[in-house]
């Protein structure tokens, strides 16, 4: 059963206010009827300031007064409490990372400058003008920022990097690439390197030498003295 936010207060104020019978206004405050026998008698072991449960919505004035005339009557609340909850804005950064922050605010404006400030500020959890400060190079630590990316460094995942970016090539009409071309250099300088040996490795077969090995016979009698 829902109770009200602040039960004990309920209580003192209902005490104070009403003609309700302790029974009525512990059960409607979850509490034991001592608890509200004590704060009657103020031997509570703190004074409390009562909340008016009418006033917050959480009882009617009707529901009261059917109460008062009725003793076996239980009130019902209105509504229970509002629960506290996360607005949107920027992502919680634990403190061990939030040094990380410009460094990968930095890579995100080199590698993927279609992404708005907002949407840095949505995967990072940093203000716009942090953002614009280390766009434009005026941000008091941009000496010492080096873009890194903001996966690696534990601020973001790619799964959320990946479709920020898939979404901001979309509103920017760029065609996004299915495949990461980043390294596409290097590997072609693998894939070079790679046939070049192989290729050598053939003619050497074909000529029926090593080039390293000293010169014997193609077979020899291992019991041969």
């Amino acid at each position: 059963m829902a109770q009200p936010l602040m039960p004990h207060a309920t209580a003192s104020w209902l005490v104070d206010n009403t003609a309700l019978s302790f029974e009525q206004i512990a059960d409607f405050c979850g509490l034991h009827i001592l608890e509200v026998q004590a704060i009657a008698d103020d031997t509570a072991a703190t004074k409390l300031t009562g909340r008016d449960p009418i006033r917050a919505h959480e009882v009617t004035q009707e529901e009261v007064d059917r109460a008062q005339a009725d003793p076996d009557y239980r009130m019902q609340m209105t509504k229970g409490p509002d629960q506290v909850r996360r607005t949107k804005g920027p992502r919680y950064t634990p403190v061990s990372k939030r040094q990380d922050k410009p460094d990968g605010i930095a890579w995100i404006i080199r590698n993927h400058p279609e992404i708005s400030d907002g949407q840095i500020s949505q995967l990072i959890g940093t203000t716009r003008t942090t953002i614009a400060a280390i766009r434009d190079r005026s941000h008091w630590n941009i000496a010492n920022i080096t873009p890194k990316d903001p996966v690696t460094l534990g601020l973001t995942s790619q799964r959320e990097l990946d479709a920020a970016v898939s979404k901001a090539a979309k509103a920017a009409g760029i065609e996004q690439q299915q495949t990461d071309t980043r390294l596409d250099g290097d590997r072609q300088a693998l894939i070079a390197s790679l046939r070049a040996e192989r290729d050598q490795a053939a003619r050497d077969a074909e000529n029926g030498y090593d080039e390293g090995a000293t010169a014997r016979p193609a077979f020899e009698d291992p019991f041969r003295r």
